[in-house]
């Protein structure tokens, strides 16, 4: 008897270690240097500048000339999107372009929120920071910061930040949006030296919203945003209140995950999978399979040899659109890879994605962004931060025609205080462009809830 007390006291013993050890776990960092040369000497500028996109006579030019001097190449016939971006539509998107897209009104409307840039770390950080006009009387608005991934931008975000900073619900909260370009992307300086990760991003995001006088805030992110706002609630999960995304591949896939996809077609209630979960899995061969086999193509480029495609990018505007566009296709629905004119103007406004594509080819980012994909998967698949859980309070919004379905049993496996899994209508990779609304009321819902489980 007292043999079996003692084993059981130490059993228990060693399972309170354990769960203490790993609940102690926080992603570890250090301070880096992203700027020309070294350091210097004197502590680091904090000063924050007013910013504004502009644009001269000669850019618009410039790009009028390389469009004309473009050099079209047929697309095989009956084959839609499905090699790629189909040459002609791409004839009339580029002919929109040239004679109808309007840069000018187009750089209005991003300078109609405030843009600023601060630098941290030797390189200036580019965001927007919009404060809601009217805040209700004993309330104070939400710090909420929102990441975009690749090939996005900040604009992503345009059509949630009225519906955030706005109040159209006496019940609801009313937010203050802070949506920064990662550096190498947008309006942000890339970074000058190897190694700037999702980790380095994480922390200099910390650093601005530090720097912003936050103390505490929200924090939503899809693509590579959802990993960047993963590492920030693993770098400081007592400041960030919050966690909400639109993306969760898993990070570390373990045996729960592989008994989950062998027996949850034949034992779903098994794994808590749903109807929407086995049509996404299922069969798996072909959904988890093929279809990242057909639609990973570019990540192997990008994630070894990024400045060699990258310099014809950069060269080409038709090239850029081309290699951005196809993904705002087939990441929003992959049927449309079957379509004549990718179903592009299903979802989005040609002026939208133009909008998106000459931030890229303005501010000449198309390399560092592609080399973001390098510095990730060039440490290998099993970096610190993929074997450390999240404690934060997290948010789900599952959208049906994301690239991979993610059932909530996986999500959990991650984010261990999962607070909401919700399953969206409609929507697919850019889910924050493509439906803002349902985006924007799933993280008023999903933080309604944190902040009163906080009261």
């Amino acid at each position: 008897m007292f043999t079996e007390v003692l084993i059981g006291l130490l059993l228990g013993g060693l399972i309170l270690f354990l769960v203490y050890r790993t609940r102690a776990q926080v992603l570890k960092t250090e301070d880096g240097w992203w700027g020309p040369g070294a350091p210097p000497d004197g502590g680091e500028d904090t000063t924050i500048h007013p910013f504004k996109v502009t644009t001269r006579d000669d850019e618009i030019e410039d790009l009028y000339r390389r469009i004309d001097q473009t050099r079209p190449v047929p697309s095989l016939e009956d084959s839609q999107f499905n090699y790629g971006f189909n040459s002609e539509y791409l004839l009339k998107v580029t002919s929109y372009w040239r004679n109808d897209f309007d840069w000018r009104k187009q750089v209005d409307k991003l300078n109609q929120y405030p843009h600023f840039k601060t630098n941290i770390e030797g390189i200036d950080v580019h965001y927007v920071h919009v404060k809601p006009k009217t805040v209700p009387e004993g309330t104070s608005a939400v710090p909420l910061i929102m990441v975009h991934g690749w090939p996005g931008s900040f604009y992503e975000f345009y059509g949630m930040i009225p519906l955030l900073t706005e109040l159209s619900d006496p019940g609801g909260l009313v937010f203050e949006v802070v949506c920064p370009s990662i550096p190498g992307y947008g309006f942000s300086e890339a970074p000058h030296k190897k190694g700037f990760d999702s980790v380095c991003a994480a922390r200099i995001f910390h650093k601005l919203m530090r720097r912003l006088g936050f103390e505490q805030f929200y924090a939503h992110g899809g693509d590579w945003g959802w990993l960047i706002t993963t590492n920030m609630a693993q770098l400081e999960p007592k400041i960030l209140k919050g966690l909400h995304v639109n993306f969760a591949p898993p990070s570390k896939p373990g045996l729960p995950m592989a008994l989950s996809i062998m027996l949850g077609r034949r034992f779903p209630k098994l794994f808590s999978f749903t109807n929407m979960d086995t049509e996404r899995l299922y069969p798996c061969m072909e959904k988890l399979v093929v279809e990242s086999i057909k639609e990973s193509g570019y990540m192997h480029i990008q994630a070894t040899k990024p400045d060699t495609v990258g310099r014809g990018l950069n060269d080409s505007p038709v090239g850029l659109a081309a290699y951005i566009l196809e993904k705002f296709s087939t990441w929003t629905n992959r049927d449309f890879r079957n379509l004549e004119d990718g179903g592009l103007t299903r979802k989005f406004s040609l002026d939208d994605l133009l909008t998106n594509v000459m931030i890229y080819w303005t501010s000449g980012c198309i390399i560092p962004s592609m080399r973001f994909y390098k510095e990730n998967f060039g440490k290998g698949l099993d970096q610190p931060h993929s074997k450390i859980p999240v404690y934060v309070p997290t948010g789900f919004a599952s959208f049906p025609n994301e690239l991979m379905h993610t059932p909530k049993m996986w999500v959990k496996q991650k984010y261990h205080k999962l607070t909401s899994y919700t399953p969206m209508a409609h929507g697919g990779h850019f889910a924050a462009m493509e439906e803002p609304h349902l985006m924007a009321e799933d993280i008023q819902t999903f933080i309604k809830a944190v902040e009163k489980k906080k009261l």
